[in-house]
Formats: C-alpha cells, structure tokens, sequence
C-alpha cells in the first residue's frame, strides 16, 4: 500500500511541475534576510516565503523551480 502511494505522490509531483521551468546553476551568493539567491552567471531569484529554502552556501549546485509564466519560485533544490 505504501509503495502505491508513493508512487501515486511521485506521479502528480511530476505532474505539477511538468508545466514550470527550471533555472539551475551554482550559487554565487545567498541573502538570507530578502530570500534572494544569485547565480554565477548573474541571474538573481526572489523567494517568495511560502516556499521552503534548504541552507544555501556560495558554491552549491541548485535548481530554482519556476511557475509556467517563468516569474515565481516554487521550489528550491540542492543538486548533487
């Protein structure tokens, strides 16, 4: 039964994020106080505080999950 579940929670997880997009990219700096990471290669990301930001430091792979219009995080990954 658990295994159903998971793999039902997996399928509309992929489901939902199917329509955003995706930034990734190593983390140049990460503001804490206005929730704002900036890339390496200069692109800046505001996240909103509804969503959950891991502990971030300069030099950490990320993936920045946006909405389908490209103009909100939805989620923050740490990529390894």
């Amino acid at each position: 039964m658990k295994s159903i579940l998971l793999i039902a929670a997996s399928i509309a997880f992929t489901a939902g994020t199917a329509f955003g997009s995706s930034s990734d990219g190593v983390i140049a700096s990460y503001n804490h106080d206005v929730r704002v990471i900036t890339l390496e290669d200069g692109r800046s990301f505001t996240v909103p505080r509804d969503v959950a930001v891991p502990a971030l430091q300069a030099g950490e792979k990320v993936s920045i999950q946006l909405n389908g219009e490209g103009d909100r995080v939805t989620a923050v990954l740490k990529s390894y």
